[in-house]
């Protein structure tokens, strides 16, 4: 994008102002990445500030290879990966009950034409089974059902993110895709 690659350059010479639209711009779509990749919205706040200040103190080195979404999105997943990792060596005891602040940033809106009460429950039930499924994926397949099916990113941007050749990215798409079906097929039929 045009716009972005004037900002890079003006971030590089030292523009603050350049980087906190950069931020703006981008801040939203990094948070709900984060927040999908590891279900805690205190932390996905903490990592998408440190995505911003890797992205920060590393703008000069940046080159145009690759997007400013995808370099972005790239130092996301890094952290994501580190957090999960550090997360199973180091496991926190944490409480059953999910936040107040967290339940409500949590739940969507599904919107309805029609008030349907079965068919309401039907669709927060769904969006449950498609969390908890989404959880249970490997990393790496939950990685790019994320980035291409929900932040509409290409395989080629998803491929230099993860760095792993287009074709792996491809396949490990169409596994998650075929696990996801697996797991919420009893569900589906509801809906039918």
């Amino acid at each position: 994008m045009h716009a972005d690659r004037i900002l890079i350059q003006r971030a590089q010479a030292n523009d603050r102002t350049a980087f906190n639209e950069i931020v703006l711009r981008y801040k939203s779509r990094i948070y709900n990445y984060v927040y999908r990749m590891i279900r805690s919205a205190t932390d996905a706040e903490d990592l998408t500030q440190e995505t911003f200040i890797r992205a920060y103190t590393s703008i000069h080195t940046f080159q145009s290879r690759a997007s400013l979404n995808t370099w972005l999105f790239r130092i996301a997943t890094n952290l994501c990966v580190d957090y999960a990792r550090k997360a199973k060596t180091h496991p926190v005891a944490q409480s059953l009950d999910i936040p107040e602040e967290e339940a409500q940033g949590s739940q969507r809106e599904i919107p309805s034409l029609v008030y349907d009460p079965q068919r309401l429950l039907l669709n927060q039930e769904l969006g449950k089974r498609l969390e908890e499924a989404m959880r249970s994926l490997p990393e790496r397949h939950r990685i790019v059902v994320l980035l291409y099916d929900l932040e509409g990113l290409s395989y080629e941007e998803i491929a230099q993110i993860v760095g792993a050749p287009l074709g792996t990215v491809k396949s490990r798409l169409y596994h998650a895709r075929l696990q996801l079906r697996e797991m919420l097929q009893p569900y589906l039929q509801d809906f039918i």
